[in-house]
């Protein structure tokens, strides 16, 4: 114990150099007070308290090569998972813009080639959070949206529920009607 201690106060005299160095503070023409290590510019010498100095830790990191997988050599029993050669949101386009008529209503139609096989499900996804669970269908309807942008992508999992590919997502606008906007025939100053 004592010669931890001896070893602490060693490392605080170490930094005591550098904490030690006179401070000169001075007014420039200006009235603006200016602080400075050089005697020669004059001026008050200042005390400055001790300065606290914790070092960091060090971290090791750990550099490792890329790994490179080779792609599996296919044979005529291995089919791929894939087995549409389209899986992509058809409705609405991208960058869409609901019209305050429709309330934040809008249907989500995915085109899906050849059909949606018996053992899979699509469910669907609205700002990255899960909107509507996987069903045995290509079409979802979102209600009563919120006004500003949206961002919808749907997800298609196998037989035993596991995502097997997403669609590209589609972001959406929708306008949404205000009482706070001077035409409309709700507002209550009309």
């Amino acid at each position: 114990m004592k010669g931890l201690m001896w070893l602490v106060l060693l490392g605080l005299t170490i930094g005591l150099p550098a904490a030690a160095q006179t401070i000169y503070r001075t007014t420039d023409a200006q009235g603006n007070v200016v602080f400075t290590d050089d005697p020669q510019r004059g001026g008050e010498a200042i005390e400055l308290d001790p300065v606290t100095v914790v070092p960091s830790r060090t971290v090791q990191v750990e550099k490792r090569a890329p790994v490179v997988q080779e792609a599996p050599q296919r044979d005529a029993s291995m089919q791929p998972f894939m087995p549409y050669d389209v899986f992509a949101i058809a409705s609405p386009e991208q960058q869409a813009t609901l019209p305050t008529g429709v309330a934040g209503n809008v249907q989500v139609r995915l085109d899906i080639r050849p059909a949606l096989r018996d053992d899979h499900q699509v469910r669907l996804l609205l700002d990255g959070r899960l909107s509507q669970s996987a069903m045995h269908t290509d079409t979802f309807l979102l209600s009563n949206l919120h006004r500003g942008e949206h961002v919808v992508q749907a997800e298609l999992l196998d037989a035993s529920g596991a995502v097997r590919h997403r669609t590209s997502p589609v972001t959406l606008y929708v306008q949404r009607a205000s009482v706070n906007l001077p035409r409309n025939p709700n507002n209550p100053s009309d």
